[in-house]
């Protein structure tokens, strides 16, 4: 079986283009529409990879990464922050819980996939 990514984003186009990229690298793919969609997606599964939107209903992308990094299993999961916010504040409120990455969309493939490549071994 190969590598599994969970991708989450409350846009299902965003959802899909995310997805498609990661299963043309040859990722397996999970995807949530909000973070606690997410959460039970993943129960009892192991994920290399973690990219998710930071604003969404239910449940947004900040407490769904402090919910997996309190989880034994996601401790050492890299979580890339796929999002349209920018700010500094906000990168280092996701730096400090768990985040390890942060890529602002518009996305390209390419790009993302770099990213991928730099935390994914």
């Amino acid at each position: 079986m190969g590598k599994a990514v969970l991708v989450v984003d409350d846009s299902t186009s965003m959802r899909q283009m995310v997805a498609f990229t990661m299963k043309e690298a040859g990722f397996d793919v999970i995807e949530g529409s909000n973070g606690q969609d997410a959460l039970s997606r993943v129960e009892g599964r192991s994920v290399n990879l973690v990219i998710t939107d930071l604003n969404m209903p239910v449940m947004d992308g900040m407490t769904l990464i402090r919910q997996l990094r309190s989880k034994a299993e996601f401790k050492f999961t890299p979580i890339l922050m796929l999002t349209t916010e920018s700010q500094q504040e906000k990168k280092l409120e996701g730096k400090a819980a768990g985040a390890t990455g942060w890529i602002v969309k518009s996305f390209n493939p390419e790009q993302l996939l770099q990213v991928v490549g730099k935390v994914v071994r």
